[in-house]
């Protein structure tokens, strides 16, 4: 099949999960022995028009000075434009479908939908209710669960990343149920893998490798890493708060954040009050390779996500080999309970958070146990081969209703 795959951000535009889902995702299709375009966003480090791991990827610049950077709506639509103007780029190339993620480029897929005359499929990463507690406050949220809406009404079918959020779209948005797939997101367990010198054992993480790049440096003690965007949703104030609590008991402990995000500022005042300045630091944008040593020295990866809709982190995390503790949340519950890969605790209780990183932390064969289902869960189910070929089942749905 011709797939014209419709994104927001692309590597090395990366500004949440949806990147590396629509990266792995094209890689996989490829292979598989399809053809995907990929049309999304301008990056200073990338060129216009390419081709990268055999997916054409075609980038909208989006140079827009005479609209306010403040004002995201309109920022965004006008994006829109600029993305379905690639497709005189691909002429004479012609999908079979076109496949739009999330509401962000929703605009730009249903055009070329129409202009093209073929399917859409719509995958919905996140909504806005779920990211505001289960409401739609009004204003800028209540826009976008709109446009949100819209995108699974224009859509011939719509694929969600766990039974958690097909749920969440039949109900908030009053779609069939049998219009809604679940296709979960993937991993390139390779990719994430420590070097093979690398070890988990007597309760040091790794051989060095990674040492010295300047973010989770400045101690022999056991280091705890999370990242992702910061956000209110993403929880890491309990993560704050569990360091608070294990200071005093865990010896040198260092707990480092990675990510930018709204709520940086605030994160930063939470850990002042808390008295962990010395004990959590804030690493900012981190890029995926330092990321990737920073998480073959950890002794621990925590996602303390409040609302977590899959958790693409969590097969990072998993795949990197770095023993894993997680909010049983959404889509994280989903993925991890009952296989031992990964200890769970309740969403926002810092105590219980507190208490599974002393169990990681001084138990090395509890971690060699997690380690080892995770890394069986990744090269499994979660492969992007699999992810490729249950979204070739969606494809092959659409095109018969058609």
């Amino acid at each position: 099949m011709r797939v014209a795959m419709v994104s927001w951000e692309y590597p090395p535009l990366v500004v949440g999960g949806i990147s590396p889902h629509v990266e792995g995702l094209s890689r996989a299709l490829v292979a598989a022995g399809h053809d995907v375009a990929v049309l999304t966003l301008h990056h200073r480090d990338a060129p216009a028009d390419a081709v990268v791991d055999g997916v054409r990827v075609l980038r909208a610049g989006i140079e827009l000075p005479w609209i306010p950077e403040d004002n995201f709506l309109a920022r965004m639509a006008s994006a829109n434009h600029h993305i379905v103007q690639l497709r005189t780029k691909l002429m004479p190339w012609w999908p079979d479908l076109v496949h739009a993620h999330d509401w962000l480029v929703a605009w730009a897929g249903d055009t070329l939908r129409d202009l093209w005359g073929v399917p859409m499929v719509a995958t919905v990463h996140a909504t806005e209710r779920g990211r505001n507690g289960g409401h739609v406050p009004p204003g800028q949220p209540a826009a976008i669960s709109a446009a949100e809406w819209w995108l699974t009404y224009q859509a011939r079918q719509v694929i969600a990343c766990s039974q958690f959020m097909v749920d969440e779209v039949v109900d908030a948005f009053a779609v069939p149920r049998d219009k809604v797939s679940m296709v979960p997101n993937g991993v390139d367990a390779d990719v994430w893998a420590p070097p093979r010198s690398s070890h988990h054992d007597d309760g040091a993480a790794g051989d060095g490798n990674g040492a010295g790049n300047g973010v989770g440096d400045g101690g022999d003690g056991p280091l705890i890493v999370a990242w992702g965007r910061v956000v209110h949703e993403k929880g890491f104030q309990t993560l704050v708060d569990a360091a608070a609590r294990l200071r005093s008991d865990v010896p040198g402990l260092r707990v480092v954040i990675a990510g930018r995000g709204p709520y940086l500022d605030e994160l930063r005042q939470i850990a002042h009050r808390s008295g962990v300045d010395g004990t959590v630091s804030f690493a900012g944008f981190v890029p995926d390779a330092e990321l990737r040593a920073l998480l073959h020295q950890a002794r621990a990866v925590v996602i303390p996500s409040y609302y977590e809709p899959f958790g693409i982190v969590a097969l990072e995390a998993l795949a990197s080999g770095a023993p894993l503790v997680a909010a049983r949340s959404g889509g994280l519950a989903e993925i991890l309970d009952g296989n031992d890969a990964a200890l769970l605790f309740p969403a926002g209780d810092a105590t219980a958070l507190a208490d599974c990183l002393r169990r990681v932390l001084s138990d090395p064969g509890l971690a060699a146990k997690s380690q080892a289902a995770g890394d069986a869960l990744v090269r499994g189910r979660y492969a992007w081969p699999a992810i490729a070929e249950q979204t070739t089942a969606v494809y092959e749905r659409t095109l018969r209703g058609y």
